[in-house]
């Protein structure tokens, strides 16, 4: 449960670190510009809070790993609910809003995250699972949208190291492989994902793996 104050805190402080222009630079998410990518944010800490205060008595359906739906088709940003994130964007107006408004309902999903028991079991999508997985599965998704976030601005600061390595891990399980060592965490995440396309290099040192790429978290 650490790494999710830890991954979040550092996602929370380079959106906020952001100068208005980096709001209309696009993001690592396909049709989503980084104010889009805020915008969901939001949406995300509000889930969290939501999920938290949403206990229930059943048994775990889903752990951190398999709490994640996975397809082989990167988003195209036409999906009706990507369209409705770019319109509730775009309705912000001034990024200093959207910053504030991210601020405000982030710090407290940071909170709830804080001064939640990791043993209850919480609810939410339809499946159960104990607030500590939910939030071990919470730094998967931190850090792949911290590394959108940064796709364009590389002089923003990435996510931490230990929530990379940890991502990466829960993408190896879901994969059922692990990625060659000569992958830095934050390349088995971009091209597992598919994030960006793996080199020719990188393509056969993946070998089989390369065929079944990529595992689009969702």
């Amino acid at each position: 449960m650490d790494l999710f104050p830890r991954s979040w805190t550092a996602l929370r402080t380079a959106v906020a670190d952001l100068c208005d222009q980096d709001f209309e630079q696009p993001s690592g998410c396909a049709g989503w510009l980084v104010r889009d990518l805020v915008c969901h944010l939001v949406i995300d800490a509000q889930d969290v809070l939501i999920t938290l205060a949403t206990p229930v008595e059943a048994e775990p359906t889903v752990d951190a790993v398999t709490y994640w739906n996975v397809d082989d088709r990167p988003p195209t940003g036409q999906d009706p609910l990507d369209a409705l994130t770019v319109r509730l964007a775009a309705a912000y107006g001034d990024p200093h809003l959207l910053r504030f408004h991210l601020d405000d309902v982030g710090s407290a999903a940071g909170r709830a995250a804080a001064l939640a028991d990791p043993g209850v079991r919480v609810g939410t999508r339809g499946e159960v699972l104990t607030v500590a997985d939910y939030l071990d599965a919470y730094v998967l998704e931190w850090t792949l949208h911290h590394l959108d976030l940064t796709a364009h601005l590389p002089a923003v600061a990435g996510p931490p190291a230990e929530g990379t390595a940890r991502s990466r891990a829960m993408l190896e399980t879901i994969a059922g492989a692990a990625f060659p060592a000569s992958f830095t965490d934050t390349d088995a995440l971009l091209v597992g994902t598919g994030r960006r396309a793996p080199t020719g290099a990188e393509r056969t040192a993946l070998g089989a793996l390369a065929e079944r790429l990529p595992f689009v978290i969702g």
